[in-house]
């Protein structure tokens, strides 16, 4: 199946993950979208508070190969189930989504451009950027209000894992990009991306 697959990556509280959703909702069941962090490793054998303390940010903290084995068969036509991540758990869940190939497939996460057999998958490459106080800003609340964390562990997650990542693993992706925005709500680089995307809708 001839299908496009774009990647969005940016730092944590960026905005990627607002311009995914904004694009997700725009085109509904006819687009295909699968997020990083749902393929976080299983650590059913490590304790709770241990696993609270782990470093999230990091490419090993991911099975980056499961993801990469369904994007080919989704590319080859066929669905696949893609994980879920249980946030309050800091564990992957048991239960699965069915997703369906698309002739369009977002991927969203921190970390999609940092493997290079993931990045060459990717047919549009976009890095959301914004300033690193909103980042931390927003981690907290959408943690705090979305994930049922304490603010003190955010804090900590974000000083002595989050942040350094970012600087090493993250930041470095940008110049890799097809395209750099400023804001998960940046209306022109929205409008651009949802005409592209629906020119490939079109396609015969």
């Amino acid at each position: 199946m001839n299908c496009v697959i774009i990647g969005i990556a940016g730092g944590t509280g960026s905005g990627k993950s607002t311009f995914t959703n904004r694009l997700k909702d725009a085109f509904c069941d006819n687009i295909a979208v699968l997020y990083h962090d749902n393929y976080y490793k299983r650590q059913d054998g490590v304790p709770f508070e241990e696993r609270k303390k782990m470093n999230y940010d990091h490419p090993e903290a991911f099975e980056t190969e499961l993801l990469l084995n369904q994007l080919a068969a989704l590319r080859n036509g066929e669905s696949v189930e893609c994980p879920i991540y249980d946030y309050s758990k800091h564990n992957r869940s048991d239960k699965f989504v069915k997703v369906e190939p698309k002739k369009v497939i977002l991927v969203e996460g921190i970390l999609v451009f940092a493997d290079e057999r993931l990045r060459d998958m990717f047919d549009i490459k976009i890095f959301v950027e914004a300033d690193a106080d909103e980042r931390i800003l927003r981690r907290v609340i959408r943690d705090v209000k979305d994930r049922g964390r304490d603010i003190e562990g955010v804090v900590e997650q974000y000083l002595t894992t989050v942040k350094p990542m970012h600087y090493l693993y993250v930041e470095p992706t940008k110049p890799l990009a097809d395209v750099i925005i400023n804001s998960g709500m940046n209306e022109v680089a929205f409008q651009l991306v949802k005409t592209n995307i629906e020119k490939i809708l079109n396609q015969g």
